[in-house]
């Protein structure tokens, strides 16, 4: 794909609403009936822990057909120390371009501008199918482990990627979410009445517990 087929830029105060909608759009009944993504991205614009210079949008013709976002948070070591890195997402591409390389492109971008920030690594949660083609693995592989996630637990969704090589050398710990992630259910309901009705369905394939 030509690269000059879009733009990345810092999204808007003017884009909040497009963006949101874009969110719901592509998340909608995905991981679980409706989605909550488009409310987080709300909420979290006005949290501390926002990385604003990463807060990115991508435009093709015009419009805005994807988004991603990071959040600063912690690794709680084993030996004490707590390690600064980011975590990411949600992170989104139109319906109707996915799977035509718009998804990579933002990813990668967005990672190459938190490294140029400084950061260390990055962790979130996500498919190794689609983000290992970017250099995330396992963030077991790493020592890292996924806070509350009983021992034994399936961890193949939480990813890491270093930014700085040897940034998590000798770290072993536990990654924390930011709060900001953690919505209420009825402020979700309440917040997408503003948005065009649409019919929330139980799928195969979402996840069973919420996460």
């Amino acid at each position: 794909m030509d690269k000059s087929d879009c733009v990345i830029r810092l999204e808007r105060e003017e884009d909040h609403g497009e963006v949101e909608n874009l969110i719901r759009e592509s998340f909608w009944n995905v991981y679980r009936p409706g989605c909550s993504e488009h409310y987080v991205i709300h909420v979290l614009r006005n949290d501390p822990a926002f990385v604003k210079e990463l807060d990115l949008v991508m435009e093709k013709d015009g419009r805005i057909i994807g988004q991603n976002m990071f959040m600063k948070t912690v690794i709680d070591a084993d030996d004490g120390r707590t390690v600064p890195v980011l975590t990411m997402g949600p992170i989104c591409i139109t319906p109707e371009l996915k799977r035509r390389g718009y998804g990579k492109l933002l990813l990668d971008r967005s990672i190459e501008m938190a490294a140029e920030m400084g950061f260390g690594a990055v962790l979130f949660e996500g498919n190794i199918g689609f983000y290992g083609k970017s250099g995330f693995g396992y963030g077991r592989d790493f020592g890292i482990r996924y806070h509350d996630l009983p021992e034994g637990e399936d961890d193949s969704f939480f990813l890491c990627r270093e930014l700085k090589k040897g940034y998590l050398d000798g770290i072993t710990g536990i990654y924390r979410t930011p709060a900001g992630y953690y919505v209420d259910a009825a402020e979700v309901d309440r917040f997408d009445r503003a948005f065009p009705p649409k019919i929330r369905l139980k799928l195969p394939g979402q996840l069973p517990d919420g996460r």
